[in-house]
This record gives structure tokens, C-alpha cells and sequence, in this order.
């Protein structure tokens, strides 16, 4: 039985099978994306940027066919999963649209007036390896703006994603991009640790996924001289200080941690609340969190779906559960019940630092909600997680929420708003929850040489 397997989470069916690459065809699949390299490279960049606008049209206009796979492959609602195409292919084009402009050299002011500038150019083959959660918007903004750059990409995703890797790599041929410039693999954990890491044509590694897999990863790439960009689990604390629009405040709440039915790294999971105004915002959540439905991902307007698999289902009932046995009390939902990968959405009260699911990241449907005696109280419960992904703060006082802001211990913070998140942003946080960023400039720096010329 292959790895790469379709399972339906809504139905439990076996929708498709892929075959595991045999170890002669992951090294076949080096070689040709080494040997792409140098073309790639010399291609002229306007020619690079006319391949991505040509993928980036096709992600928009295919973008319900391809949200009917993903809804298929991980559950993702289908009006999500249209979102992520568009998106995705919004982020290949701003990079087909700003490449020059990111890569131009770098004119240095130097104390004795010479010429010294610092030229950015590709490296080589860069291995991505990507998560099932957004198996479009994963991909897109990583080998992207490395393509644009001049690399070649090897792209792993996650076994449950075969079906989506396939039409991403059809959809670069269709555009033009050469053979070997971007090559999907389906490999094993142990090929890529064993094979494709240590081999010296693969020039650095890039990670979307779990803290297990980061640290085996990035082991692997310590031992052999590879750098790597982590971008693991997150338990984002939303930071509710002062308001004076609380149904805004709870609706963005909703938003934050219901969004791809949970399953999301920077998605909001600690709702953390002055004393103030905690009973008022834990009740309101309570109430809104309970009306919302497991709904059938064909449905256009379903805000929660399945989970991605009858094990992420599993894992998080054994993680509420757990929380329910060590005193922790349910306002809304009932964690400790469902139907197969249907995982009713609730919020969780009274969690304290004794319990395991304290620091813990909960992926899927299910928040906590934490009262804080004063602001210094809530940054530290805010910042008291091993995780330093995103943060949300809401305050009326634009001074104290920048103030808050400098204060929380995480990659990215975003003020009255829902997201700090969009293609010219970067992305990325601190602690496990990894290091390196994506997106905006900064996307294309990770896997870039900057090379000093003087004179």
C-alpha cells in the first residue's frame, strides 16, 4: 500500500492512490532538477516572471477544480478551499510582478567611498516539504518566489496531498517551466533523511509542518551543512485589553480560530482577557462558538468542516479529554464527543499551567479562554507557551496596543485586526514554532546568495 493515499475525511473513502517513488527514481529526480539548475538560472528573468503569470492565471481561473480536490483530499470547505487557490495564485504573481525589483543589487555605503554592492543569485535545488492543511497557499509561497529567484525546487507534500501535488506540477508545465526545474516527489521520511538532504546538490531544506518533524529535519540538515527555514505549530494568543465594538471583537474572535476548521498554525487559540471584560467576552464566544455547525464542505458557506483525518480527530478529543480530567471546564461544545472526523467546536475554561493541554497546540475547532488581572498579566500568559508564531491584540488605546505588541515574544502581531497576513507580508515566527520567514521580500532572501563585489 502506497504512502500517498486520498482518503475523503467526510466519507472515509479511498478516493485515489499514488506509488512511493522507488530510491533510483528520487535520485533521477535530483539529477534532473541539478541539471535544470544553470538554464533556470540564465533564463532571463522577464521570461521567468512571463512562466509564473501563466501558473499564477491558471490557479485562478481552475480554482474550483482545484478546491474540489483539496476539499477531497483534507476536508477543507469548498468556498475555503476556492479562497486558497485565488490566493495562492495572487502570491505567484506578486512575486512574478516584483522579482526585479527584490533582486536588484544591493549598492553599499562604505567608509571609503569605493564600489561595493552586494549581488543576490540562486543557489541550486531547494527541498520543500509541506503540510496537508493548505496544500495550495503551502507550496505557493515557498517555491515561488524560489523559482522566481533562479532555484530549482523538489517538492515533498504530505502523503494525504498526492492528488494536489500532481496538478501543481502540471499546472508549471502547462505554464512553460522547464523539465527538472520543479520536481514532485513522492518520497518517504526515511528517503528524504537518508537521500535527498544529505546529497550535496541540494543546497537547503524548507519545512511546513510539525515540531517532530522540524527537529528531525533540521538535524538531519546540522549534520550535513544545510540551512533550512522551519515554519512549525503555533498557539497564538488573541489579547482582548479594551474595546469598544465587542461584536467585532468576538466576531473576529470566531474567525480567528474557526478558520480552516481549526487547522492552522497561526490560527488564535488562547483567548487571553483583562478581568474587566472577561465574563462579558467569554460569554459572548461561548455562545457564538455553539452556533456554529460541522457542515458538509460542499457547502460554499460552511465555516467548519471535517478534520483533515479520523487520527487529527482523534488526537484532539484525547487532548480536550485530557483537559476535562485535570479541571478544566467547557463553556461551549462537547469535547469529549462526535462523530468520527466531525469534531464539534468548543472553548475551553479554567485551563491552568498545571495541566498538559496548557502547552499544547489544539488543531481544530477547540479554544481556551483565560482571565488576566491587568495588562502585564496578560502579556505574561501571552507570552508563557513554547510557541512564538502570531498574536493577536485588541485594544482602543493605539499607544498601549503598540506597547503590548513589542512585548509579546512572537514572529508576527497584529493589532484590531484578524491577520497580520498577506503575500507582501512576511510570515513566520519564534521559539518552535520555527525560524526563517515567507512571503513578502523576505521570501525570496531565505534560499538567496548575497554576494559582495567590490570594485
Amino acid at each position: 500500500m502506497s504512502e500517498y493515499r486520498v482518503v475523503d475525511p467526510y466519507t472515509g473513502q479511498v478516493v485515489k492512490e499514488f506509488p512511493t517513488a522507488t530510491d533510483d527514481e528520487i535520485r533521477a529526480a535530483i539529477e534532473r532538477a541539478h541539471a535544470a539548475f544553470e538554464p533556470w538560472r540564465a533564463t532571463p528573468m522577464a521570461e521567468r516572471a512571463a512562466i509564473l503569470t501563466k501558473a499564477a492565471k491558471a490557479f485562478t481561473e481552475r480554482s474550483r477544480e482545484l478546491a474540489e480536490i483539496i476539499r477531497t483530499e483534507m476536508g477543507k470547505p469548498l468556498g475555503q478551499g476556492v479562497f486558497e487557490a485565488e490566493f495562492s495564485g495572487e502570491i505567484i504573481q506578486y512575486y512574478a510582478d516584483n522579482a526585479a525589483e527584490f533582486l536588484a543589487d544591493e549598492v553599499l555605503k562604505t567608509r571609503e567611498d569605493v564600489d561595493a554592492r552586494v549581488v543576490k543569485s540562486a543557489q541550486g535545488v531547494i527541498l520543500g516539504i509541506m503540510p496537508w492543511n493548505y496544500p495550495y497557499y503551502q507550496v505557493a509561497r515557498f517555491a515561488f518566489p524560489n523559482l522566481m529567484l533562479g532555484n530549482t525546487v523538489l517538492l515533498k507534500h504530505a502523503p494525504q496531498c498526492p492528488w494536489s501535488a500532481t496538478v501543481i506540477a502540471e499546472i508549471l508545465e502547462e505554464a512553460g517551466l522547464p523539465a527538472g526545474a520543479y520536481e514532485n516527489i513522492f518520497a518517504t521520511n526515511d528517503q528524504i533523511g537518508e537521500i535527498v538532504i544529505p546529497d550535496p546538490r541540494v543546497r537547503g531544506v524548507s519545512l511546513t509542518g510539525s515540531e517532530r518533524a522540524g527537529a528531525a529535519v533540521a538535524e538531519i540538515a546540522g549534520r550535513n551543512l544545510k540551512k533550512v527555514v522551519l515554519e512549525l505549530g503555533g498557539s497564538d494568543p488573541f489579547v482582548v485589553l479594551s474595546t469598544d465594538d465587542m461584536d467585532a471583537v468576538v466576531e473576529s474572535a470566531v474567525a480567528a480560530r474557526m478558520e480552516n476548521s481549526g487547522q492552522a498554525c497561526n490560527a488564535s487559540k488562547r483567548f487571553i482577557v483583562v478581568d474587566e471584560l472577561y465574563d462579558e467576552f467569554s460569554t459572548r464566544l461561548a455562545e457564538a462558538i455553539a452556533a456554529v455547525e460541522v457542515g458538509d464542505p460542499e457547502d460554499e458557506d460552511a465555516l467548519v468542516g471535517p478534520l483533515s483525518s479520523q487520527a487529527a480527530a482523534d488526537r484532539l478529543r484525547e487532548q480536550t479529554s485530557a483537559a476535562l480530567a485535570e479541571g478544566a471546564r467547557v463553556l461551549a461544545g462537547a469535547v469529549d464527543e462526535g462523530d468520527g472526523t466531525r469534531v464539534q467546536p468548543a472553548l475551553l475554561a479554567d485551563v491552568t499551567d498545571a495541566m498538559s493541554v496548557y502547552r499544547e497546540e489544539l488543531f481544530g475547532p477547540v479554544g481556551t479562554v483565560y482571565r488576566a488581572k491587568d495588562v502585564d498579566d496578560a502579556v505574561r500568559i501571552a507570552n508563557d507557551t513554547p510557541f512564538g508564531l502570531g498574536a493577536r491584540v485588541w485594544c482602543s488605546d493605539p499607544d498601549l496596543a503598540r506597547a503590548v505588541a513589542d512585548r509579546i515574544d512572537a514572529g508576527m502581531v497584529a493589532i484590531n485586526d484578524a491577520s497580520a497576513e498577506d503575500y507582501d507580508m512576511p510570515f513566520g515566527g519564534t521559539k518552535r514554532s520555527g525560524f526563517g520567514r515567507e512571503l513578502g521580500p523576505h521570501g525570496m532572501e531565505e534560499f538567496m546568495n548575497k554576494k559582495l563585489v567590490v570594485g
